[in-house]
């Protein structure tokens, strides 16, 4: 539904919406404050890059691949590109709350927007979980004699409450965690690079630091195309939250100026966050010894000769947890109030605060999360592949229902004759469909193996259960398309920081 306009008034949508109910529009009579900025937006496409997936489930990928884990991240940094740029487009078309759940309802169908909405959020709770868990264990480092529960129950609230102020606190908070996280990745780089140029000695080394570490010890792909295939389960696990960008534009100030730029960022962090990261990582040490003992990011600290490495890179993942979790609460928030809006979850969803926070949906992301207190004691150490497996899954399952619902835009922009969009997707259609087709291998490459098959089982069961929810309890507005307003309808916006 359109994000923006009044109660009272909704706005026409485009010619042949179906007449979807305006009922949901005088529902709920309040907006969202529009505060992200465009320093906000591009750390927050920046800090988006770097999570758990680098930091730790990049070890994970260079042991299934060696070093051709370099083309992995390469493919999948283009087909995450080609997703972004699709769901850049509708985002300036149509920049509503909701984002990828809305527009899969508006042109593909109300069922397909309630299944992708929800995956969504299930997804940002699984990551959620996963990381304050990691969070608790980061701590766990410094302050060994505390119960990690603790921890959690302290990060949970400290999260909550900031999100419940306003967006522009959000914002903020996400502006220093990825700008840590970021100053950590260049000076990883850069001291990485030092040692290979200049040749300086390496704590704990057992071959001289150089390009050859690439190739020398058992070529590119010393696990055959199999183990390049095998890694891409962590591969776009790490990519995973690049979405949220498109969620933004529901609050950004001038959605049409930023979501652009921080869009087009993503071919730059792909080289630089995963491929020139690893390759130096790579280049300092054989491929088979990384991540061995311990965090790879830990090596090349070790190897610069800082004593105090552990601490160094231990203050930085707790920086990328903390961003993780932020993003998460904020991201599954924006959805699920765009879903109340369509009538596809609890109107209480859709209500927002004085600031223009959906605040039900902070409360909800809270309990979800609460449930990692639990967990915290209970999940095994190596359960790290099993939650990236599952949150692959869902993700490339919004990925995909994102380009489709890209596609069938553009087949009814052509077909009615409607304005040509203002960022158009590069390389169309043929790039789509290309992308399109290698997220059905992604799902496949889950099925192949038998440490992520699991995946497979849960993301069928949970999508039969969307299917069975979506017939037992949507009703009335909620069977219809979602309505979006036209990039050329003037949006009311909402002050920031009212």
């Amino acid at each position: 539904m359109q994000q923006a306009q009044t109660a009272t008034k909704p706005a026409p949508a485009e010619a042949g919406t179906g007449g979807a109910a305006t009922a949901v529009g005088a529902a709920v009579d309040s907006v969202l404050s529009r505060g992200l900025n465009v320093r906000h937006i591009r750390f927050m496409a920046l800090g988006s890059a770097i999570g758990t997936g680098l930091f730790y489930g990049s070890a994970s990928a260079i042991q299934k691949a060696g070093p051709a884990v370099l083309l992995a991240y390469m493919i999948g940094g283009a087909a995450v590109f080609m997703v972004m740029r699709a769901l850049g487009e509708m985002a300036v078309r149509h920049p509503v709350s909701g984002s990828f759940g809305q527009y899969a309802s508006r042109y593909l169908g109300p069922l397909a927007g309630f299944v992708t909405g929800w995956t969504y959020v299930f997804e940002m709770a699984i990551v959620a979980i996963a990381d304050v868990t990691a969070f608790s264990i980061y701590m766990g480092f410094w302050f060994p004699g505390v119960e990690h529960w603790v921890w959690v129950l302290a990060i949970i609230f400290f999260l909550a409450a900031l999100n419940l102020l306003s967006v522009k606190v959000f914002g903020e908070l996400e502006f220093w965690f990825s700008l840590i996280k970021v100053a950590a990745i260049i000076a990883m780089i850069a001291g990485g690079a030092a040692i290979i140029v200049f040749g300086f000695q390496t704590g704990g080394a057992t071959v001289a630091p150089g390009l050859g570490n690439l190739v020398d010890h058992g070529g590119l792909f010393p696990n055959g195309f199999e183990g390049l295939l095998a890694s891409f389960a962590v591969v776009m696990f790490a990519f995973g939250g690049v979405e949220t960008l498109g969620i933004t534009a529901g609050e950004a100030a001038d959605p049409k100026k930023v979501i652009p730029k921080a869009v087009n960022t993503v071919p730059v962090r792909v080289l630089l966050f995963y491929v020139l990261t690893l390759g130096v990582l790579m280049s300092l040490f054989p491929w088979d010894e990384i991540g061995s003992n311990g965090s790879p990011f830990v090596q090349i600290f070790s190897s610069l000769g800082i004593p105090a490495a552990p601490h160094i890179l231990n203050a930085v993942v707790i920086t990328a947890a903390l961003s993780a979790v932020n993003s998460d609460i904020f991201g599954a928030g924006r959805i699920l109030f765009g879903l109340a809006r369509q009538g596809h979850a609890p109107a209480s969803f859709g209500k927002v605060s004085r600031h223009g926070v959906p605040w039900m949906t902070v409360v909800m992301m809270t309990g979800i999360l609460l449930v990692g207190v639990v967990l915290n004691a209970v999940i095994p150490e190596d359960v790290f592949l099993i939650i990236a497996s599952i949150a692959t899954f869902a993700t490339v399952w919004v990925w995909a229902m994102i380009l489709a619902s890209h596609v069938a835009m553009k087949r009814e922009i052509a077909r009615k004759g409607l304005p040509a969009s203002e960022f158009p997707s590069p390389w169309w259609p043929a790039a789509s469909v290309l992308t399109i087709a290698f997220m059905a291998l992604v799902i496949v490459i889950l099925g192949a193996f038998e440490d992520t098959r699991v995946a497979l089982y849960v993301g069928a069961v949970w999508l039969c259960l969307l299917v069975l929810a979506y017939r037992l309890w949507v009703r009335g507005h909620g069977r219809a398309r979602a309505e979006l307003t036209d990039e050329t309808a003037q949006l009311q916006q909402v002050p920031a920081g009212r």
